[in-house]
């Protein structure tokens, strides 16, 4: 087998990720598949590329060598790919994209569209449940473009000098176990809720201010709160201990329901954010209509949301000015 670019390509996304699972994530292809072109590139260099344990997969001493080779190899070719469109006339295109978020209901199929229209580009991605530090990996350089979601009219975190745009505003809804007294309800008022124990996710932004503020419109203070991570959040919902707010577009899960709040009381709008003078900034138009039709094809799977949107025009799918038009600029 002779080595190609793209061989390249995977020896660098394993080594990013540390896992052949998430190289395979990120690169759009089975596991089972990548392992084997992994086994495939070593025979062809004569030796393993990487130790792999449970803890993850690190380069031996012949994938360091590799590794340092590729991280010559890619860029130069993309610059020549860069130049030959330039002189062709087209416009470059990204050798890279580095994504940062939490909970975000399009990842998945965003990083998706971009790998099958730009497949030479390496794609990577990076989970914090704090929207701070992804702005700020985001300004210092180390990611290209941060995806998260604020609760109703709060700002995106600030001092990063980020530029962000609006892809989607859901109504806030209330998870529940199917065997809850609310659940057979197409909706729920907030104040129905006042008795009950409530659990949030690390970095909630709703279960803050709005969330407080909500209640205290609704009459009532929020009892107990539980925080966990989103598999904890779900078996306590699961066990009756507590509820959960959630996106309309929280994927479904076998013994839970999701409900609307009666007057849609708390929104979540989702945003894509990146900073204007990085190189991310040269993509960021086909990255927000990518991030845009991601959104619409995750809608498919959520059949009353859409029935419900064209009566609240305030809700769903916005059209996002281009990246050089007028924005949210945070200093």
């Amino acid at each position: 087998m002779n080595l190609e670019l793209r061989h390249l390509r995977v020896v660098c996304a394993i080594a990013e990720t540390g896992s052949v699972t998430k190289a395979a994530s990120t690169l759009g292809l089975a596991q089972p598949a990548l392992t084997a072109q992994l086994q495939r590139i070593e025979r062809a260099l004569g030796g393993p590329l990487f130790e792999r344990d449970r803890r993850g997969a690190r380069p031996t001493p012949l994938g360091e060598l590799v590794l340092s080779r590729a991280r010559v190899l890619l860029p130069a070719m993309q610059g020549l790919q860069d130049e030959a469109a330039r002189l062709a006339g087209a416009g470059p295109t990204p050798a890279r994209y580095r994504f940062g978020g939490v909970n975000s209901p399009i990842l998945g199929r965003l990083v998706h569209r971009l790998a099958a229209e730009h497949p030479q580009a390496q794609i990577t991605t990076y989970a914090s449940w704090s929207s701070a530090e992804l702005a700020q990996l985001v300004g210092g350089g180390r990611l290209d473009y941060a995806l998260l979601g604020v609760c109703g009219d709060s700002v995106p975190p600030t001092g990063y000098g980020l530029t962000w745009r609006e892809l989607a505003v859901e109504p806030v809804q209330v998870l529940l176990p199917e065997r809850h007294p609310l659940a057979g309800r197409d909706e729920v008022r907030l104040v129905d809720l006042r008795r009950e124990r409530w659990v949030a996710a690390p970095g909630d932004g709703c279960f803050g201010d709005c969330f407080a503020a909500a209640c205290a419109r609704a009459g009532f203070t929020p009892s107990k709160m539980y925080e966990a991570d989103v598999r904890g959040c779900v078996d306590l919902v699961e066990t009756g201990v507590a509820v959960a707010l959630c996106q309309a577009t929280f994927r479904s899960v076998p013994g839970l329901v999701t409900r609307r709040l009666a007057g849609s009381p708390l929104r979540w709008r989702l945003l894509l954010g990146w900073h204007p003078d990085a190189t991310g900034a040269d993509f960021a138009d086909g990255v927000l209509e990518a991030a845009v039709a991601a959104y619409t094809d995750t809608l498919a799977a959520y059949p009353d949301y859409l029935a419900w949107l064209p009566h609240h025009p305030d809700f769903g799918v916005r059209r996002p000015a281009s990246a050089g038009g007028v924005g949210v600029r945070t200093a």
